[in-house]
């Protein structure tokens, strides 16, 4: 048996390289000088193999949130079909699309299909880490590596993820001489610690999210060309809410059964005058804020237990006014009302009645002509459900 000290020394012990006959093992531990030789011995070495020592540390540091991908849309299914089509390979994947349209939750549904769903999925926000921290927190760093460094060392994410998958979110905001280190471990498959010169060879499939325009920072000089085109192998880009409106209402149930069950409320319903102010919203936080606000929606339901326009945030209106108002101007077919005559003086209840009634019949009552009967109005779509809601209760 042979012990070679590496010279790395993480959590309070040191690494080795054990060989018994032909066999290599990685090892953290440390060797004991006996006061008392024993027969023929007069060192005992005790140790723990490096699969061990990460399955401890993933298992304390693992945040993973897996859920099943929700959604009847035809982009939705189209994407899911990709996952399949991609999922076994082992090429990196760049996944594209606006905030909190659910770049992990691919990200996982890839791992999951995959040969290495029984090995770690090791997801790391690039945008939440400082700058100075994120090298350390990707390839680790051993005792006495930098100032303020723990003194125990640390393993990085990188090595955490051997044989599995690792997840580099955010990796537009990732500083360019770091991208130039990602890019050779991508290459060469190896990494090494900071402050250690032990090359440990990785096999890592890794899977990158931005919501980023990769290719204007690549012409600001703000991303490594290079870099770009060695994770954009297989590139997945995901539609924003608003492009895929029939996976509002799965998502809208799917949530409102979390959150009644979460805080025990009883649900009854949903309105379909509150499922399509739902549906017709921007959605510029895409299923992020869906969710906060079907949660908000739970907290506001009554006893009857029915989800309605009342029970919506009091600013969700705001942005739907704001654009049918800028809808009008761009398009200029806001028209000027004649005064009416002295003799035609109605209450401005039931003139707002009439014009509701009026824009209607002429535009239709589906989906589409709302929306043209909002835009003759000047109003938006969703203060356009509310108003009617309101005239019919009256």
């Amino acid at each position: 048996m042979q012990i070679e000290d590496t010279g790395d020394r993480i959590n309070h012990q040191t690494e080795y390289k054990l060989q018994i006959e032909e066999k290599h093992y990685q090892v953290m531990g440390q060797v004991y000088e006996l006061e008392q030789a024993m027969d023929r011995y007069s060192r005992i070495f005790i140790f723990t193999d490096n699969k061990n020592l990460h399955n401890k540390v993933y298992e304390m540091t693992a945040t993973l949130n897996v859920a099943e991908m929700i959604g009847s849309s035809r982009k939705t299914q189209e994407l899911k079909q990709e996952i399949g089509k991609v999922a076994k390979s082992t090429s990196t994947v760049l996944i594209t699309g606006e905030s909190g349209t659910g770049k992990e939750m691919v990200a996982t549904s890839i791992w999951r299909a995959s040969d290495r769903s029984d090995k770690r999925f090791i997801a790391i926000n690039c945008a939440a880490i400082p700058e100075p921290l994120l090298e350390s927190e990707l390839f680790g760093y051993v005792k006495g590596a930098f100032t303020g460094a723990d003194p125990n060392g640390r393993i990085g994410k990188f090595e955490l993820a051997n044989h599995g998958i690792i997840f580099l979110d955010e990796i537009g905001d990732m500083p360019l001489y770091l991208q130039a280190k990602l890019l050779r471990v991508l290459q060469e498959r190896k990494i090494t610690r900071i402050g250690s010169n032990q090359v440990i060879p990785i096999d890592v499939r890794v899977i990158a999210a931005t919501n980023k325009d990769l290719r204007g920072m690549i012409n600001d000089n703000k991303f490594r060309e290079d870099l770009y085109y060695r994770l954009n192998v297989i590139p997945l880009k995901i539609a924003p809410l608003r492009e895929r409106k029939e996976d509002i209402e799965d998502l809208t149930c799917f949530f409102a059964e979390r959150y009644v069950g979460l805080f025990g409320k009883r649900l009854v319903r949903i309105e379909d005058s509150a499922m399509e102010a739902l549906k017709n919203h921007r959605w510029l936080g895409n299923v992020r804020e869906l969710e906060n606000t079907i949660e908000f929606m739970v907290n506001m339901i009554g006893e009857d237990g029915i989800l309605d326009l009342a029970t919506l945030p009091r600013d969700f209106f705001e942005q739907d006014e704001e654009a049918g108002s800028s809808d009008v101007q761009e398009s200029g077919r806001a028209k000027k009302t004649e005064p009416p005559s002295q003799e035609e003086v109605l209450p401005l209840k039931e003139l707002e009645k009439r014009a509701l009634v009026s824009a209607l019949l002429r535009f239709g009552e589906d989906t589409k002509g709302k929306k043209e009967a909002a835009k003759a109005l000047g109003i938006g779509l969703a203060t356009l459900y509310r108003k009617l809601e309101e005239v019919q209760k009256s």
